[in-house]
């Protein structure tokens, strides 16, 4: 049951959409800034894949938690927090003097980012009915292509830019800003929901998430460049006793009607376990590939920043296309249709820039990569939408909160990890290749590629359970 005020009105709506996409916008800024931070910092490849991956895991780890903090104590004070401390945090990140700091920043930007995003959706659909809610989620949705673009250029020309001697820190001082305009607005426009009755929130569960996370997240970042010292592969090992001890803890908390973060009778369901692989096989592909081509671009082909982020506009634009048109697509054709068609475009698009990069090397620019970034991104629309109407098909309305929560928090970990596991696998072929970045990308795109397929044969094994209709659903 939630309390819940008056609508947010179109500055309110404005207001959530806009926390929405500082974080979306700091995942690309990031990216384009890397080979900055590098000479800056005298940061190593490792050490970049961990600015982008601790992002991501703090991210997941405090997800569920944020959504749970909101429920008792309010969304809209929880999204004011949650901007606030990703305001302070990026203050941190452009101030920060050493890779440490730096990552220390980072890690707390992503905690701050969970913070923000669980209100946002809580509070439209709370707040919202009928056709204003449905034009409100359309645009929550298809508000990461337009994050992505921003996020691209405008972190692109920051960097380049060098406004006041400053460089990369521009591409985090610039949401300073940004965030004290929320802040300053929100208590006005964006009304105030809670639940009524409180949320338990699994402390327990959250520990072991994130020990779980470290555990493969450390190995595969820091494993191949110390040579897999024994602390690190112990750290590897201790993965499997941990997954037995949140599971037993989850166990335990649900025989007592306790809501555990992940719950087992629902990791039981066919849809929330396909989700699972989505969030392995797709969100993990997708940071890496926006990590290495970030490499690439700049490293391998002396890219300036901003010609690195223009070479994404067309992926951004793809993207942006393909989600306003997706809810239409999967409300006529079946849920496994519309996944098999988003795997093929997605793996048309990369096999043409394995050829685009063959065909010209070093000399690869923005313009040769249109056709190839554009398949990619609306294909990876198609997917993303069929994400949680797949994961969520078999869930029934009580189980709603707690189903998006197992895929919310599945999903930031994979994009967290990906730039580790995956961006780990593109240094060893970019070492072993003397540094040929572009060789190194197209083996890389191949294994992603391999990773596609394998995604669209378990869709095909499970094609009868996602054309058939849900017997409950939860929207």
């Amino acid at each position: 049951m939630n309390t819940s005020a008056v609508s947010p009105g179109r500055a309110g709506l404005l207001l959530l959409l806009s926390g929405q996409m500082l974080p979306l916008i700091d995942t690309s800024i990031t990216n384009v800034a890397l080979d900055a931070i590098t000479h800056t910092l005298a940061a190593s490849a490792t050490q970049l894949e961990l600015i982008v991956a601790l992002y991501g895991v703090a991210f997941a780890v405090c997800l569920a938690m944020g959504s749970k903090l909101g429920d008792n104590y309010g969304r809209r004070r929880l999204f004011m927090w949650g901007v606030a401390l990703f305001g302070i945090a990026s203050l941190l990140c452009g101030m920060a003097n050493s890779i440490g700091a730096l990552l220390a920043a980072r890690t707390l930007q992503g905690a701050g980012a969970a913070l923000i995003v669980p209100q946002i959706l809580a509070t439209l659909h709370v707040t919202l009915k009928g056709p204003a809610h449905a034009r409100a989620i359309s645009l929550y949705g298809g508000i990461g292509g337009i994050a992505f673009i921003v996020g691209q250029m405008g972190g692109g020309w920051l960097v380049s830019a060098d406004i006041a001697g400053l460089g990369w820190r521009n591409a985090f001082f610039i949401n300073v800003p940004i965030c004290l305009l929320v802040l300053a607005l929100s208590r006005r426009y964006v009304p105030e929901t809670r639940r009524e009755t409180p949320s338990r929130i699994d402390w327990q569960g959250t520990l072991y998430l994130a020990l779980i996370l470290c555990c493969l997240l450390f190995p595969m970042a820091l494993g191949p460049e110390l040579h897999w010292p024994l602390w690190l592969q112990l750290m590897l090992v201790a993965v499997l006793p941990l997954l037995f001890a949140m599971r037993q803890s989850a166990l335990h908390q649900q025989q007592r009607g306790d809501h555990p973060l992940l719950p087992p009778r629902l990791l039981q369901l066919t849809s929330i376990r396909f989700g699972m692989a989505i969030a392995l096989l797709f969100f993990s592909a997708w940071s890496g590939f926006m990590f290495c081509m970030a490499l690439t671009m700049q490293e391998g082909l002396g890219m300036a920043p901003w010609q690195s982020g223009n070479s994404f506009i067309a992926l951004g634009v793809a993207y942006f296309i393909s989600a306003l048109y997706a809810p239409r697509l999967i409300a006529r054709y079946s849920m496994g249709r519309i996944l098999l068609t988003g795997l093929a475009v997605q793996i048309a698009g990369l096999l043409l820039l394995c050829a685009t990069f063959s065909r010209f090397g070093v000399a690869t620019s923005a313009l040769t990569l249109v056709p190839a970034t554009a398949l990619i991104g609306y294909g990876q629309a198609l997917i993303v939408n069929s994400f949680y109407r797949i994961g969520m098909r078999d869930i029934s309305a009580s189980d709603a909160g707690a189903g998006s929560a197992i895929l919310s928090t599945l999903q930031q970990a994979t994009l967290g990890l990906g730039p580790a596991i995956l961006g780990s696998l593109f240094l060893a072929l970019a070492r072993r290749g003397g540094g040929n970045y572009p060789q190194a990308l197209i083996d890389f795109l191949l294994v992603e590629v391999a990773m596609m397929l394998l995604l669209g044969a378990i869709a095909l094994w499970l094609r009868h359970h996602l054309n058939r209709q849900p017997a409950t659903v939860a929207s």
